[in-house]
């Protein structure tokens, strides 16, 4: 893309002055057609990341991470620590599909469907308008002393940050722990899980600190998201484009004058009034091009429209496009890196569905008891010792549970009990013995195949060693 002769400006992130210090963005209240779109899109999501924890799905959470007890629901659909490759893939199935359409579409997703995003532009700044008005009144407030209306206006918007960072906290613990746990500890008080208190009030502080200080700093400087556009981003790339043809033309850039002429002076149709300067909320300038501060937000676009309508400019001077279509016209096309990463993404789908499709409700493992040898009984029978664990991945009890020898002739003894029932979501572990004739046997260590049975269905099957004598070779 063609480039200002001034790069003075990638020599530091857009939110830096000249003196190293932070420089304070204060965006101009955007508005316009894509910023009515991305408010549904915003409010849709927000709605989803509220309620998703509180959705249940026969039983199940609708999203879980519990990574202290290893137990995942994503769309209602339990994993287990034995289901963790389907994790795995899942996520990998996400990166791909974010890879796939930051490729095709930039850093589109940043500026729809992140919460960081949505929660910052969407929630708090949105807030900072009502309590503090635009940009102008903004920048005065902050540069005036420490009057009763400045103290009130921060001490009103300091608490409703901190509220709402509390209720996010809170959110995001039901993803954490189970929307139950939060309910449940929210009915019995706060000073009777004085850790859970503890951990929720870290929460919103970091929640607090992001979203009242730290704000475009998380995508400009800790998100690594950014930082993948350089590797990922070409000129077929569409993303949020000024078009330097259109603005700079022979002449150049320059202010709007009335009853101008405008094409006979070769001036290019930017008419140089920042307001896209103004509306970003990352502070950068989307004329001197591709930037990773850029977020794809669209709030240049709709201020340059509106610019371009009132001085009657075609609209479009900034807008989604890549750097072919900007230079040569060029419409989109699916390029081989594209249909390289769909193949992978089509390849993991199905993968994981079909894997899903293979995976029981009931994870059986029957494993011999470590240190023990087999026993030789009368009749020519030997004997081993097992470990079984049966895991129940269903929000439904399964009931009187026993074993079945497949694969060769012999009986299963529980040690305890020989019908017991798994509880829901949970486990059922025990000891039992194997016995079969010797005479059953192909060698000193063979592989037996063992049914788990609820009532007369055949629910699970396992595989496990069985020693033998030697002699039986």
């Amino acid at each position: 893309m063609e480039t200002p002769k001034n790069e003075n400006f990638r020599d530091s992130i857009g939110t830096i002055n000249e003196e190293g210090k932070r420089a304070w963005v204060y965006p101009k209240k955007p508005s316009g057609k894509f910023y009515k779109y991305r408010k549904w899109v915003s409010y849709g999501l927000l709605l989803f990341l509220v309620s998703a924890p509180f959705i249940k799905i026969n039983g199940n959470q609708f999203l879980l991470f519990n990574v202290i007890e290893r137990r995942f629901n994503i769309f209602g659909a339990p994993f287990w620590p034995q289901d963790f490759h389907l994790f795995v893939i899942s996520m990998l199935i996400g990166v791909i599909f974010i890879t796939l359409f930051t490729v095709a579409f930039g850093r589109i997703f940043c500026g729809w469907i992140c919460p960081q995003t949505i929660f910052m532009e969407m929630v708090f700044r949105r807030i900072e308008y009502w309590i503090e008005g635009d940009r102008g009144k903004q920048i005065r407030l902050d540069k005036q002393s420490w009057n009763a209306e400045k103290i009130r206006k921060r001490i009103l918007k300091w608490s409703v940050f901190f509220i709402i960072s509390f209720l996010i906290a809170n959110v995001f613990l039901a993803y954490l722990i189970g929307s139950d746990k939060v309910i449940e500890y929210v009915v019995s008080g706060p000073f009777k899980n004085i850790s859970t208190l503890v951990s929720l009030l870290i929460f919103t502080a970091v929640f607090y600190f992001v979203f009242a200080w730290f704000r475009e700093q998380v995508c400009i400087i800790a998100c690594p998201y950014g930082r993948l556009q350089g590797v990922l981003l070409d000129s077929k790339s569409i993303v949020v484009a000024y078009d330097y043809k259109r603005g700079e033309k022979d002449s150049g850039r320059a202010r709007f004058k009335k009853n101008e002429d405008r094409p006979s002076t070769g001036k290019g149709d930017c008419i140089d009034c920042f307001q896209c300067v103004h509306v970003c909320p990352t502070g950068i300038d989307i004329r001197n091009g591709t930037q990773l501060e850029c977020v794809n937000c669209t709030a240049c676009i709709d201020a340059c429209d509106h610019m371009m309508e009132k001085v009657n400019l075609p609209k479009g001077l900034i807008r989604y496009a890549s750097e072919d279509n900007i230079a040569k016209k060029a419409k989109f096309t699916f390029t081989p890196r594209l249909k390289g990463y769909s193949a992978v993404l089509v390849i993991l789908t199905g993968v994981f569905l079909g894997m899903s499709f293979l995976r029981n409700d009931v994870e059986a493992n029957i494993l011999r008891l470590p240190g023990q040898l087999y026993e030789r009984k009368e009749n020519n029978i030997i004997s081993n010792v097992y470990t079984y664990k049966l895991v129940n991945k269903t929000t439904l009890k399964i009931e009187d549970i026993h074993f079945e020898l497949l694969s060769h002739k012999g009986k299963i003894e529980l040690v305890t009990h020989q019908n017991f029932n798994i509880p829901e979501q949970g486990l059922s572990e025990g000891t039992l013995f194997i016995e079969i004739n010797g005479a059953a046997l192909k060698g000193d260590k063979d592989r037996l195949k063992i049914g788990v049975y609820s009532k007369n269905e055949l629910i699970e099957t396992t595989t496990t060693a069985f020693l033998g004598p030697r002699s039986y070779n």
